[in-house]
């Protein structure tokens, strides 16, 4: 694809996964108690350990280790570390409309990082965990659609693979 022109819808769907897959998989989490910073389903999770369990059943190993993370949502000294993460690692969602399986990420306020996230089973609910609670199946309130920050798709599992097969090729061949 040349520079600066932008994939069609379709050619952008074609690199994530199914979003039915995605719905299945996270609602697998709900009823996992919330722990900070965990991602064992059914033992403890956070938003983000939601995210990460669903990647890890559908795509595969964690992309990269996770740093440490405050567990207030108004701390923003480190940075847009989860929208950074999510841009490396996920797939842009196309057009304006969440749809199920997109990976939501949020904004407490405006001019905050985004610190919270979730996934999508429709255009208005989403599975997250929240302090306090099990990870849950939600309404999206409207003074949340406000504070969205992205929305991402998780790549397809044949995308992943290839990289991943690359990655390992590369390394035998440098032994």
């Amino acid at each position: 694809m040349e520079a600066g022109l932008s994939e069609t819808p379709d050619e952008e769907l074609a690199k994530s996964c199914c979003p039915e897959k995605v719905v299945d998989a996270a609602r697998s989490w709900i009823g996992t108690p919330y722990r900070h910073q965990a991602s064992v389903m059914g033992a403890g999770a956070d938003c983000l350990g939601v995210v990460r369990g669903v990647w890890r059943e559908l795509v595969g190993p964690e992309p990269e280790g996770l740093p440490p993370y405050a567990r207030s949502w108004a701390e923003d000294g480190a940075g847009e570390l989860m929208l950074a993460a999510a841009e490396r690692w996920l797939v842009p969602a196309p057009g304006q409309e969440i749809a199920a399986g997109d990976v939501l990420l949020f904004r407490v306020s405006r001019g905050t990082v985004a610190k919270h996230c979730g996934i999508a089973t429709g255009p208005r609910t989403m599975v997250h965990a929240y302090d306090g609670h099990a990870v849950a199946e939600t309404q999206v309130p409207d003074v949340w659609l406000h504070r969205l920050a992205a929305r991402f798709r998780f790549p397809a599992v044949s995308r992943s693979l290839t990289v991943l097969e690359s990655v390992s090729i590369a390394s035998l061949n440098s032994s």
